[in-house]
């Protein structure tokens, strides 16, 4: 799939979740689709399939069952439109109509459902732990040194990162701490372990948690 060029799927494609899963595709590579149906009697099929050789021919009953199973394509539904619907034996194809669906047709954007998700680093979670566990201790360290004054603090957790946060003018007691951390873990850890839909790239770097670590503490610390 690319957006130079024309792919032609040429299958039964007999059921509609299969041609669904083809538009998905489709979507999260901002490419056009369309569905063009060929229309054959099941008589014609079965008369077609006698005519193979032997080891090229659908079993009887597998046929049928193809038959049976066989989902019409709709042009009621997204997946299938926009749809042409070509009779076997029409020799008059919309092929002007058929090109200018998949040269100027629109293309749909990438939703929640079809854009790929980017995955987080498999030390994510441990540097979302760490960082989290370190700065709590570390605010408690400073608290205990400054005497309980609040305002903005640097928290040197290594002779690089050092976040700054701005602390209420009171003591701040451990559980209050843990508790924010709890939560804050547990608010990251699904975005972590199932991936993010948020735009751009998402950075599961020690400074980056850090950072939202300060702000989530800022936000949830009451005065």
């Amino acid at each position: 799939m690319a957006q130079d060029t024309v792919l032609i799927v040429d299958s039964m494609n007999y059921i509609k979740g299969f041609r669904y899963q083809m538009y998905c595709a489709a979507r999260e590579h901002k490419l056009r689709v369309c569905t063009i149906f060929v229309v054959a009697t099941q008589d014609q099929c079965k008369e077609w399939n006698a005519g193979r050789d032997e080891e090229c021919a659908y079993a009887p009953e597998t046929l049928e069952n193809l038959l049976m199973r066989y989902e019409e394509p709709s042009s009621m539904v997204r997946w299938d439109s926009p749809l042409f619907t070509v009779p076997w034996t029409d020799n008059d194809v919309p092929i002007d109509d058929i090109w200018k669906a998949i040269t100027e047709g629109n293309v749909k954007p990438p939703n929640v459902g079809t854009q790929a998700v980017p995955k987080a680093p498999t030390d994510a979670l441990r540097t979302l732990e760490h960082v989290s566990t370190s700065m709590v201790a570390a605010i408690m360290s400073e608290q205990a040194a400054a005497g309980g004054f609040g305002g903005l603090v640097t928290l040197p957790l290594s002779a690089t990162l050092k976040p700054r946060v701005s602390l209420p003018s009171r003591n701040i007691t451990l559980s209050e701490l843990q508790r924010l951390k709890r939560q804050f873990v547990t608010v990251h850890k699904k975005a972590i372990t199932l991936g993010t839909t948020e735009k751009g790239a998402v950075d599961w770097g020690e400074e980056s948690v850090a950072d939202k670590f300060a702000v989530y503490i800022e936000g949830n610390l009451k005065p």
